[in-house]
């Protein structure tokens, strides 16, 4: 081959890699859209992987009726890719913002295929192209598809570790697409000699840039003013990090937090939930003091802690850094937890908390679960037999543990499996629930080595809600919450929920689907 020949040859090896780069980007980000925006991240990603793939196949089949202008059609499919990939963040919250219940998963399903479709008509045109030049078949197949696998790795590595944690998904998508445009253009310029129409090319290619630049600069901003519309309030702050998005509104004296959109608490009546979670184990516990938290990064339930004297030390263990320092830096939140996580007697650990328990060597005389519902698989585990076994294990003699454990109001099964797992690990337990207006009726699950008698339960500190003679009435639920389930005039055993059998996020999904 000649050296122009070599020299576009290996062009379109590198053309192939990166837009291999691209597509796996493109496919990763469609999965956590869908996990952000509408739950449940194995389906999601599972739906879109599919998706992918199957427009990917049906790409390869339409790449075989280009017959002539390969390059010209490469173009093309990457002008299309770019457009589409880099709005379609931008779109998608948009939709969730305004459009009607159910079109944003479909727009987010159809891009999907539509992108995977695209990405599948790249790779045999680049194929057939460097046939053309003269490169044998064998080699030029091997040579992209290798170039292809080895880009989808380096754009799953890049997804992970740079682009979601610092740019986010919608200027991801942006600067992404921004790179298929620019392997566009590359293309066009090396083989502007085989291109007809260059002027019409340059100007669509310049229109297309001109939108992604501005959507890169200003699209996470006009995003800002579309998720307002999910928020009563309006929002102070917003942050995407490594694991959740973060977003704190204010309206007058009530500040609230949501985590991936679901609301984490209100101060006008956080109290409500965070002394019951955190006086009831004190109470059952025996002389009290080392206290592990899992998770409660805002520092509220570290707030409650503070309350009593003599503690040795409090271990609190959340994943996500960025709340702990949301928590110490934000104004309004370090005025609602007090600067509890700057006490000498607090130990942060960012850290998964199954992973800390299954590496911890302590025991504990009152354990807090101050975690996240489990509506996905990595927190669904956090709920299973296994962790509370964990917990069992971790807990001392005449220790305590309280679990959030979501409502047994809207998810009744959902509270008294969890309630079921626990029990099934050999502790005492004890059922609970209160009235928190931003919530609900919101329920907790009490466990200890010891049986626990309601009565004896005293409460030392200065609270605003829980009393002592409000303890035993905390126990009673309704009809409708009670954990006598009825399906067809008969009840339904609830089983625990485990690692290998995952139900709880089945249930929960059901639950919450109409709330």
């Amino acid at each position: 081959m000649s050296d122009i020949a070599t020299r576009k040859s290996k062009t379109i090896y590198w053309a192939s890699g990166i837009v291999s780069i691209c597509g796996i980007i493109f496919e990763v980000l469609f999965g956590a859209l869908g996990s952000y925006i509408l739950g449940d991240g194995v389906k999601q990603y599972t739906l879109t992987i599919s998706l992918f793939l199957t427009g990917m196949g049906v790409g390869a089949s339409l790449s075989e009726k280009v017959m002539k202008d390969l390059i010209s059609a490469f173009i093309k499919v990457e002008f299309a890719v770019a457009l589409l990939g880099g709005l379609s963040s931008f779109i998608m919250f948009a939709m969730s913002a305004f459009a009607p219940a159910g079109s944003d998963a479909l727009f987010l399903y159809l891009i999907t295929f539509i992108i995977g479709a695209l990405t599948g008509i790249e790779l045999p045109i680049l194929i057939r192209k460097a046939n053309e030049i003269g490169v044998e078949l064998n080699k030029s197949t091997a040579r992209v598809l290798f170039s292809d696998y080895a880009g989808g790795l380096i754009g799953g590595l890049l997804f992970v570790f740079y682009f979601r944690p610092e740019m986010g998904m919608v200027k991801s998508a942006f600067v992404v697409g921004a790179i298929n445009l620019s392997v566009a253009l590359v293309m066009l310029w090396l083989f502007r000699n085989e291109i007809r129409h260059m002027v019409g090319y340059v100007i669509i290619g310049s229109i297309i840039g001109l939108i992604l630049l501005a959507g890169t600069f200003f699209g996470e901003e006009t995003v800002y003013r579309f998720e307002q519309k999910l928020y009563k309030d309006p929002i102070i702050h917003m942050e995407e990090t490594a694991y959740q998005r973060i977003v704190v509104t204010k309206d007058q004296s009530d500040v609230r937090m949501f985590l991936n959109g679901a609301l984490q608490f209100s101060s006008s009546d956080e109290y409500r939930y965070h002394e019951p979670l955190v006086h009831l184990p004190m109470a059952q516990a025996e002389n009290p003091k080392n206290i592990l938290i899992l998770g409660g990064g805002d520092g509220l339930a570290a707030r409650e802690l503070m309350k009593y004297k003599g503690l040795d030390k409090i271990t609190l263990v959340d994943l996500d850094p960025r709340v702990v320092e949301l928590a110490n830096q934000n104004v309004h939140l370090l005025n609602l937890n007090e600067g509890a996580l700057k006490r000498d007697i607090v130990h942060v650990v960012h850290q998964d908390a199954f992973e800390f328990m299954e590496e911890s060597h302590q025991w504990y005389d009152v354990i807090i679960v101050d975690l996240p519902d489990p509506n996905n698989e990595s927190l669904n585990k956090l709920y299973t037999k296994e962790f509370y076994s964990l917990l069992r294990n971790h807990l001392s003699p005449n220790g305590a543990m309280m679990v959030q454990s979501t409502s047994p109001v809207f998810a009744t099964s959902v509270y008294w499996t969890i309630s079921e797992t626990i029990a099934s690990t050999g502790l005492h337990t004890e059922n609970f629930h209160v009235d928190i207006p931003s919530f609900g009726n919101w329920g907790f699950v009490l466990g200890s080595r010891e049986k626990i008698n309601t009565d004896k339960l005293q409460v030392n500190v200065p609270t605003r809600f829980l009393s002592d003679d409000i303890i035993p009435a905390l126990t009673f639920f309704g009809k409708d919450e009670d954990e006598k389930i009825m399906k067809n005039g008969e009840q339904v055993n609830l089983e625990p929920n485990t690692l290998i059998r995952p139900h709880l996020i089945e249930k929960y999904e059901q639950a919450w689907k109409n709330y």
